[in-house]
Parts: structure tokens; C-alpha cells; sequence
């Protein structure tokens, strides 16, 4: 009886070994990799993506996740190198810092069979990702554009500030610089205030001294639009009649709906998108569902009318 006792507990300790070596086996690894929240925007999203990943680990028990957030491109290449030699991710979902020093990374993942989605800033080489995720950047561009058309019937004088040199800010830019094509508007300067609202205040700076007369300001985002404002403050200019922001940031999405005339409307782009991308890739693992492609969320033009439909207070960003 000792004799076959023994047996009984080994060879249930054997199935339950091997039965937790096959679940092992059968879990996968999502690595998520996202720049720190070094402006709002960033902020908002570093908020949802933990959000994503807490919730999914609950819902997906054969799923872990590994999530990483950089301050600078050099770090998140570390980040990502890390995934693949220490955890051996099945899939990556990568928000680059910056598009060319993440593309061989990345690429070496895509390579190596892991499943990559990127979200928001594409890489330098198309076609790496297996799922791409973002806003509608040219619709983005082209909103903001219009609506500076919309504003200046007459044409006038204005400043732009790009984000982080990316291929999201290129398509951008060029589609606002098509949409006011014509009309009458003369950019006198587009320089990079890295989405960052300090450099903005700078970029800011050196536009007030050397251009006595500004009409407007496209900041083409709400943490640098809040640097635009406080550097035309600080030098005491009333020539600039407005700035146009973008991201849907609450403080600025407040200002429309109450009517600021500096802050006249706001351009949407949802820093969740960062869970839709997390949402279809773990889709993507543990099902048979269609995921790859590119999934594009729109912007919204933001006015006084619709303001409050996209102001959330408790939200980070």
C-alpha cells in the first residue's frame, strides 16, 4: 500500500508538472512599448495602456504582458531588446519615440516571427508592421487647415510648430499646407516644438522677436499650443488672434466651451488609441480573428457647439 501510495503521488505530481509545463507552453508574451509621459498627450496614453494591460490580464490567463515606457529613443531600443532575448514576446505593440532609430529594432522583431502592431508613429520603412494603429494624421492636418482657412477669409501671417520629427508629423503638415493652399495665409516660419511644452515656449520666443506682426498660430497640438500661450503672455503681444492646438487635451477642450477667443476650437486625436492597438493584438493571439491591416480613428473638428461631447473630467490628459 506505502509502495503504490508513492507511485499514486508521483505520478500526480508528474501530471500536474507537466500539465503546468504545457500551460507555460501554451502562454504567450505581449511586449508593449511606449514613450514616458514626457507632455500630456503621452501622459493620457501611459494611463490607458496600463489600464489595458491590468484589464486584459484578467480577461486572457494564457496571455502575459510586458509593458515598458521610455524616455528617449536609445532606452525603448533597450526596452525592446530586452522583450525579445529575456521574455521571448510572441507579439510586440510598439509606440515609437522616434520613426528612424526604431525601425531596425522593430524590424528585427517583425523578422524574427513575432507579430507587430505600431501604433501612431509609423517606422521609416513601410510595411514591417503586421497592424497599424492611429489617428486619421492627415485628416488631422487637413481639419486644422481648414478651419484656419475658415477663420482668415482674407489670408494673414502665422507661425506653425511641428511635434517630434516622425512620419505622423510629416503627413500632418503636409496635408494642413495643402488645405490652406491658395488661400491667402503666408507661413512665416514651421519649426519643431517636440510636442513638449517648454521647447514650445522657446520656439515661441524666438518667433515673437523676429516677426513683430503674427495673426495666428497653428500649434498642432495642446501641450505645445499651452507653451504658444504662455510665451505670448509673457511678451505682452495682442496681434495674435488665435492659436489652434489638437489632441483634445480637457484644460484646452474646456477653453472652446467656454468660449476663450484664443482657443477657438481644438482638433481631436485619442491618446487611447494605444488600447485599441493592445485590444486587436491580443484579439490577434488567441483567436482566429482578422486583425491585420491598418485601423484609422478619425479627428473631429472641436467648436463651442460640440465641446462638452468631448470633455471628460476625470481623465488624465
Amino acid at each position: 500500500m506505502k509502495l503504490s501510495a508513492k507511485i499514486m503521488a508521483a505520478t500526480v505530481a508528474t501530471l500536474i508538472g507537466t500539465s503546468a509545463y504545457a500551460q507555460e507552453q501554451d502562454t504567450k508574451v505581449i511586449g508593449v512599448s511606449i514613450p514616458a509621459a514626457t507632455h500630456g498627450w503621452a501622459g493620457g496614453m501611459n494611463f490607458h495602456a496600463k489600464q489595458t494591460v491590468e484589464r486584459l490580464e484578467e480577461v486572457y490567463p494564457n496571455l502575459d504582458f510586458v509593458l515598458a515606457t521610455a524616455p528617449d529613443p536609445g532606452t525603448q531600443v533597450n526596452d525592446i531588446e530586452d522583450m525579445v532575448a529575456v521574455r521571448n514576446i510572441d507579439a510586440l505593440v510598439v509606440l515609437p519615440f522616434e520613426s528612424d532609430p526604431l525601425t531596425p529594432p522593430v524590424q528585427a522583431v517583425a523578422e524574427s516571427g513575432a507579430w507587430v502592431t505600431v501604433v501612431d508613429r509609423g517606422l521609416s520603412v513601410p510595411g514591417i508592421e503586421d497592424l497599424y494603429v492611429a489617428g486619421d494624421n492627415s485628416g488631422f492636418g487637413r481639419i486644422s487647415g481648414e478651419f484656419m482657412v475658415s477663420q482668415m477669409p482674407d489670408g494673414g501671417d502665422i507661425v506653425v510648430l511641428r511635434g517630434i520629427p516622425t512620419t505622423i508629423d510629416n503627413e500632418r503638415v503636409d496635408a494642413f499646407t495643402a488645405a490652406i493652399e491658395g488661400s491667402g495665409i503666408n507661413v512665416l516660419a514651421m519649426e519643431h516644438g517636440n510636442w513638449n511644452r517648454d521647447d514650445s515656449f522657446t520656439v515661441m520666443e524666438d518667433y515673437l522677436s523676429k516677426y513683430p506682426h503674427i495673426d495666428a498660430v497653428w500649434a498642432s497640438d495642446d501641450d505645445m499650443a499651452i507653451g504658444v500661450l504662455a510665451a505670448i503672455e509673457a511678451a505682452g503681444r495682442d496681434d495674435i488672434k488665435f492659436v489652434l492646438g489638437g489632441a483634445g487635451m480637457k484644460e484646452m477642450i474646456k477653453r472652446v466651451a467656454d468660449g476663450d477667443p484664443m482657443i477657438p476650437a481644438d482638433v481631436t486625436y485619442p491618446p487611447s488609441m494605444i488600447s485599441t492597438a493592445i485590444e486587436m493584438t491580443a484579439v490577434g493571439l488567441t483567436s482566429n480573428a482578422a486583425v491585420s491591416g491598418t485601423f484609422t480613428i478619425g479627428s473631429v473638428l472641436v467648436t463651442q457647439d460640440n465641446a462638452m461631447d468631448f470633455y471628460y473630467e476625470d481623465s488624465p490628459f
